[in-house]
């Protein structure tokens, strides 16, 4: 399989106007890709119509190599982990992820689930402690273990430090880097640069629905990535 998600000459619009413009885009098995962008850019459009949320007005998506379009059964094969994951705030974390796998059909023991937390991160002192009680990355890795547990071929993420403190950005970016080495494709929707650099594999930079450049992580220093970003976003439209 030589990409587990990838986009062909792209084109979503809303009431006339084109918010994803020509997109190719492309994520091999165990790739980390930080999609990078301001307010406007797309990212999330993109996020949604490769999880089928949204329906292209041209071009194809493929996962796994297959059009979704004609497939629609493919997106059950992503995990989606929003800015804020939504959970049962008074379920445990066990009994969350047991409910949600029951709910795709997907039958998991408490002690297996248990196995999935403590592989995500979360300290098994919480496992059984109520949703409710969980910081912002606790609730996180709840959502990768759901991930985890539906053994997804790709994982779309869409501003997943937005709102952690330094620390527990830097323990959830750590995780995202482990879902890659597991396999998984990863596609993070993100404004935060620095955990873009350490954590992906490519870097991708949109601006009004368009892929403007492309680079791969090891090849650029930090502050050149700041500068590449600034100088896209200043250019005239």
């Amino acid at each position: 399989m030589e990409h587990v998600l990838r986009t062909q000459q792209l084109v979503v619009q809303y009431g006339g106007r084109t918010v994803i413009d020509g997109l190719d885009l492309a994520i091999a098995p165990g790739c980390v890709y930080a999609l990078l962008g301001g307010n406007g850019a797309g990212k999330t459009t993109t996020i949604n119509t490769l999880l089928g949320f949204v329906a292209p007005s041209a071009g194809e998506v493929f996962v796994t190599g297959q059009p979704l379009g004609k497939n629609p059964a493919l997106a059950r094969t992503l995990a989606y982990l929003p800015e804020n994951v939504a959970l049962y705030p008074y379920m445990s974390g066990v009994e969350n992820l047991v409910y949600f796998c029951a709910a795709s059909g997907r039958k998991l023991s408490r002690h297996d689930a248990g196995a999935l937390l403590n592989d995500a991160g979360l300290d098994e002192r919480a496992h059984h402690a109520r949703v409710a009680s969980y910081s912002k990355g606790m609730r996180q890795k709840v959502g990768l273990s759901v991930a985890y547990a539906r053994q997804a071929v790709a994982m779309l993420l869409d501003e997943p430090t937005s709102g952690l403190d330094p620390a527990a950005a830097n323990d959830f970016a750590a995780r995202i880097r482990q879902a890659g080495n597991k396999g998984m494709g990863v596609l993070m929707a993100t404004h935060d640069l620095f955990n873009a650099k350490q954590v992906a594999d490519r870097i991708g930079i949109m601006k009004k629905g368009r892929l403007v450049t492309e680079v791969a992580a090891r090849e650029i220093e930090h502050d050149e990535l700041e500068a590449l970003y600034l100088k896209h976003a200043r250019a005239p439209e």
